[in-house]
């Protein structure tokens, strides 16, 4: 069983220097793409509450789907329901990576808050 669930869009940056620190720490990684193999909103939702982050955190804020789509203003009058709803529904508006050891989580790549993750 690998040390660390990691989800990713392998074209993205952010998510290369992650996966790079990651194994540079000597850990194995399970590869989930995040748009081929978005997260189910049942999944979702305990990742959010792991992660102890609010869920409007887990938007791609910098996507061009999430400016499309106008959620900068739509965010500030959905429920949790419905915003889990618009994160299952494409990977593309999930912040990412998302680095899964054990019970915590963390999205995004802060050396710091995936220390965290990865100490415990």
């Amino acid at each position: 069983m690998a040390d660390v669930r990691f989800i990713q869009y392998p074209t993205c940056t952010t998510c290369r220097n992650a996966k790079q620190y990651l194994e540079s720490q000597g850990l194995s990684l399970e590869i989930q793409h995040i748009v081929e193999q978005t997260p189910s909103k049942e999944e979702l939702r305990s990742l959010v509450e792991r992660s102890g982050l609010d869920i409007r955190k887990w938007f791609n804020t910098s996507g061009q789907k999430y400016r499309e789509l106008g959620l900068k203003d739509k965010l500030k009058t959905l429920s949790e329901e419905e915003m889990l709803d618009l994160l299952a529904s494409d990977g593309m508006l999930i912040k990412r990576p998302i680095i899964i050891r054990g019970n915590r989580v963390t999205i995004g790549f802060k050396q710091t808050e995936v220390d965290k993750v990865l100490q415990g």
